[in-house]
């Protein structure tokens, strides 16, 4: 076999710090100043086949040569350009059949390189290329401070093939650590996946349908009310859910399974009566098409339900509302005619009860038609009426609530009252005002709100020859209250009203 003993310095020609072969260098090897165990083998077989005092694993960057392997010297770099090693680096294709060096004393391009010149004194060299991706970026390297009189081919030989299985070894090193960079990243991934579908309680779950189990996180162990650590089967899980939606679910997973489309179904927790939505399609089939896995996400949606629901029977009782409003609307209209003949009063008339019972629609409106504070609507129904709310309005009261129909019952009540307040009492002058006194009694176990109307400080009254249309309608807006009742006394020294009102 032919050995190079070049006699001119390629380094003239190919500089060390070359582009390509430096970044082959650092992104197969990124922890090259860090000696690696695995490579300690080589080195042993390379001075065996030698019978040399010192042997290296090197690589080859552009100040330093640093050892991943040594025998025969506690040192783990050398400079790059006072080394033996740096002509195979530079010498591009032709390094391939490696450099040997019988007596660098005697060498030229050798004989004043401080370690031949000085200490440890090196006289024997032989090297073979370490090549990744076409780039020399180091070597397996022998070396003894006595000169040889010549190498026989074979050791040569195996030289380059250790110098092969240093190639060999760094690339599947940097496969590995790669790969495990990946793995980390996925992993990471994974774990972030995991951890926002944690917050924003999304369960996620891979039903195996061969084996039965169910693999799920923890969000969706827990809406179906099982213990976190354990395994669970897909009987577990649709025994969970509610016996009532439990057909509609399974049969809506087969449809889905079978037309190969995606599953949407919501169902109920059997326990909790918490409504889940499920979501999900197949993820791998066999050979002959039949489903091996199913993945998807479990959502719990009891809240938007509830809302949904809550909407419905809003809207029911807002239809109930508007249906006995208009029919109220309807009567009111045709009385109030009755009582005038002239549109600008009827008009008058008209409006001001019209907007009482909006007043008290817009205030159940606001509380979702459940109930209003009676303090709220007494101030709805009186504000308009006086010049200042708090000296001619003066409530002694109890804190009371009122369902919809006491509330606009009593609302027109108090519109008629305060109309006729205004025209003929208390409020008809400056200095009058009203008294409103309102406490809960308890009447054979029920509660029932008594609610006096004193008018006081306004000139003096005489009970009406004949009953007009707010008489009635004072006396009649509660009918639809079951057990109500009005009293209207005309005393000198002002109306009273006397309202019973069950709650």
């Amino acid at each position: 076999m032919r050995v190079r003993t070049e006699t001119t310095d390629p380094l003239a020609t190919r500089p060390l710090d070359a582009p390509e072969r430096l970044g082959v260098l650092h992104a197969t090897v990124p922890d090259m100043s860090v000696p690696d165990q695995d490579f300690d083998g080589i080195v042993e077989i390379a001075a065996g086949l030698f019978d040399a005092p010192i042997a290296l694993v090197t690589l080859i960057d552009r100040e330093w040569q640093w050892f991943k392997a040594a025998i025969g010297t506690v040192e783990t770099r050398a400079s790059s350009q006072d080394s033996f090693c740096v002509h195979l680096a530079a010498a591009g294709e032709e390094a391939d059949a490696g450099l040997v060096v019988l007596n660098a004393a005697l060498d030229p391009r050798f004989m004043n390189r401080p370690m031949v010149a000085g200490p440890p004194y090196l006289r024997f060299y032989a090297g073979s290329p370490i090549v990744i991706d076409g780039q020399t970026v180091g070597t397996v390297c022998v070396l003894d401070v006595e000169p040889r009189d010549g190498v026989a081919g074979p050791l040569v030989q195996q030289l380059r093939r250790l110098a092969d299985l240093a190639a060999s070894l760094f690339k599947l090193k940097d496969e590995a650590r790669r790969r495990a960079l990946k793995e980390a990243a996925l992993s990471r991934e994974e774990q972030r996946h995991a951890m926002a579908l944690e917050a924003a309680n999304i369960g996620s779950w891979l039903w195996d349908i061969r084996s039965g189990t169910i693999a799920g996180n923890s969000a969706m162990k827990r809406m179906f009310g099982l213990p976190a650590a354990a395994s669970v089967g897909a009987r577990e899980i649709f025994g969970a859910i509610s016996v009532e939606d439990r057909g509609a679910t399974f049969s809506k997973l087969r449809q889905a399974m079978k037309a190969d489309e995606e599953y949407d179904g919501m169902f109920r927790i059997g326990d909790t009566g918490r409504w889940l939505l499920g979501r999900g399609r197949v993820h791998e089939r066999d050979a002959k098409g039949n489903p091996l896995t199913f993945i998807g996400v479990t959502i719990d949606v009891t809240d938007q339900q509830t809302s949904v629901q809550r909407t419905r029977l809003l809207l029911k009782e807002l239809n109930h509302r508007v249906k006995n409003t208009l029919a109220m609307l309807q009567s009111l209209a045709r009385q109030t005619l009755r009582q005038t003949s002239d549109p600008a009063e009827f008009m008058t008339a008209f409006a001001g009860r019209l907007q009482a019972i909006s007043e008290a629609h817009g205030l159940l409106s606001d509380h979702e038609w459940g109930t209003i504070r009676l303090a709220d609507l007494i101030a709805k129904q009186l504000l308009p009426h006086v010049n200042c709310y708090a000296e001619q309005i003066e409530i002694h009261k109890d804190e009371i609530s009122l369902g919809p129909d006491q509330a606009v019952g009593l609302g027109l009540v108090l519109h008629e009252l305060a109309t006729n307040a205004v025209k003929y009492g208390s409020l008809s002058v400056p200095k009058g005002k009203v008294v409103l006194t309102a406490r809960k009694m308890l009447e054979d176990g029920d509660q029932v709100l008594h609610l006096t109307w004193t008018e006081v400080g306004g000139p003096p009254v005489r009970e009406p020859k004949r009953r007009g249309f707010g008489s009635i309608l004072i006396e009649r807006s509660l009918d639809k209250v079951l057990g109500s009742s009005v009293k209207v006394e005309y005393l000198a020294a002002g109306v009273t009203a006397l309202i019973r009102l069950p709650l």
